[in-house]
């Protein structure tokens, strides 16, 4: 394989004209509605009329050019007034318009930085801010900053930053402490999650509600600790906080992906016999989610059709769920049929849409389709995501398409997509595919330059590769070091 190139620098043209052809069929009047956008034309401003004087008398002669120091005019009358130089008056304005400029430039660059999940920048954005001599501790920052480290997997920075709230004199409330808890559970440390529930417990005005107890259940039930999802349940009984439809969703899904059915039935018969806690459209979405991915096609279907019975209606996502259900069975005319069915009833295609499709036909290698498929996505200007050049990555991996690989890395770096575990999993995938074990160990050391965490999945694609060759050596050194670094997280926790 070519050298993968990760200065995320250089641009990409793709050469190949994309086919004409694709395995699910459009309607070609709604193939691309955007490209009906008409332009707006942008009229020349108009000529501002020169003001005219009231008075017939003569304009007054000035003395000097503008911005200049004045001069004496005819009018002026030594002793009458001395006022500050224009100068001087220029520079207290143009500093005071840098001061705001500044606040405002490095605000709106924290705020970019967190929209884009830039936590190592948006941090050192953040210790900059905290220098200037305007700068107010705010909670609305703090609470972005937490939910951002959490999204991340930097669940002791985020207790860092939480610490440095405190100490500036931010009062913390229940809504910063659920923030901080999802961080633990986003990263599966649910010893430091219930101990920060304690926390909350024990301070009045910061009590745990349902979304602090539907948050720390989500993390049980993904660990499969039903015990613990007991437990919380009795607790909330006890405080009297009612789980709401978000709460059993959550453990619907949980029971769902560990094949309990039959715990899944009962919590979904519950739902359907309570007045305050009633299935939705994320109900809807949860079962025929469950049943997909596992790729029981009749039992999504069924239960699609007692939900619509239900008087419950599907929304894009439900779709998305069936295109996508359909795609890895490799049901490509009923993935086109839920599409078309789409347009009809003019729900829009989205990013999440078409990475289904491109997932499709990724997982079998089918590159033409995939291309096809990403070029529609950009004609119309859907935006993609880590997602989408995940699935690229794999597909040109699957076909053998290495230099193809290297494109969509460099592409994925000129549209700024985060840089996250599952993309550098994908292209270290693809440095395996390739029996390219130099550039894979280079992609896993800039993975950890990058500050984000290698996972089960990154160790398992590594130590496969080492174990083709033969070479155990490098399998010892690789999970000495998954120890080690499983070590140094839970001493820093």
């Amino acid at each position: 394989m070519a050298s993968v190139s990760l200065s995320f620098s250089s641009s990409l043209h793709l050469h190949d004209p994309l086919s004409k052809k694709t395995t699910f069929s459009t309607n070609p009047r709604t193939q691309n509605p955007k490209s009906r956008l008409v332009s707006c034309a942008f009229a020349a401003p108009a000529k501002r009329a020169k003001p005219t004087s009231s008075s017939p008398s003569v304009a007054k002669k000035r003395h000097w050019k503008e911005g200049e120091f004045p001069g004496i005019s005819q009018t002026f009358i030594p002793g009458t007034s001395k006022k500050t130089p224009i100068k001087n008056l220029k520079k207290k304005v143009d500093r005071k318009n840098n001061a705001k400029a500044w606040a405002s430039t490095i605000t709106e660059a924290l705020s970019e930085l967190i929209q884009k999940k830039q936590w190592v920048q948006a941090l050192e954005a953040f210790d900059m801010l905290r220098e200037q001599p305007f700068y107010q501790p705010k909670e609305g920052t703090y609470m972005k900053l937490l939910v951002l480290l959490g999204k991340s997997g930097q669940p002791h920075r985020a207790r860092q930053i939480f610490d440095r709230m405190v100490e500036e004199g931010c009062e913390p409330t229940s809504e910063l402490y659920t923030a901080l808890l999802g961080a633990y559970c986003r990263s599966n440390q649910i010893d430091e999650a219930f101990s920060t529930l304690n926390q909350m417990k024990s301070l009045p005005c910061c009590q745990p509600d349902v979304f602090t107890y539907s948050t720390l259940i989500k993390a049980c039930v993904d660990a499969s600790r039903f015990e613990l999802v007991e437990s919380l349940y009795e607790e909330m009984a006890e405080r009297l906080i009612t789980p709401n439809t978000v709460t059993q969703n959550i453990v619907l899904n949980g029971y769902g992906k560990a094949g309990k059915f039959d715990q899944m039935e009962k919590v979904l018969s519950g739902m359907l016999e309570s007045r305050t806690c009633k299935p939705d459209v994320w109900t809807m979405n949860t079962i025929l989610s469950v049943f997909g991915n596992k790729g029981q096609i009749d039992m999504m279907e069924r239960w699609y059709e007692k939900f619509r019975n239900f008087g419950i209606d599907p929304e894009t996502r439900t779709f998305n769920i069936l295109i996508g259900a359909y795609g890895k069975k490799r049901m490509y005319d009923k993935m086109s049929s839920v599409m078309e069915y789409m347009r009809k009833l003019q729900f829009p295609w989205t990013t999440s849409t078409y990475n289904n499709v491109i997932e499709a036909f990724a997982e079998v290698g089918d590159a033409k389709n995939m291309e096809y498929t990403f070029n529609q996505m950009r004609a119309e200007e859907m935006r993609a995501d880590t997602k989408t050049f995940c699935c690229l990555i794999n597909g040109y991996a699957n076909a053998g398409l290495f230099h193809k690989v290297i494109s969509s890395v460099q592409l994925a770096g000129k549209f700024e997509i985060p840089e996250n575990t599952s993309f550098y999993n994908a292209v270290i995938s693809a440095c395996a595919k390739a029996k390219d074990l130099v550039e894979m160990e280079r992609v896993f050391k800039r993975l950890k330059d990058k500050q984000c965490q290698p996972n089960s999945t990154t160790y398992s694609i590594m130590v496969e590769a080492y174990r083709e060759e033969g070479m155990n050596d490098k399998i010892y050194d690789l999970e000495q070091e998954k120890q080690e670094m499983m070590a140094d997280d839970n001493e820093s926790d």
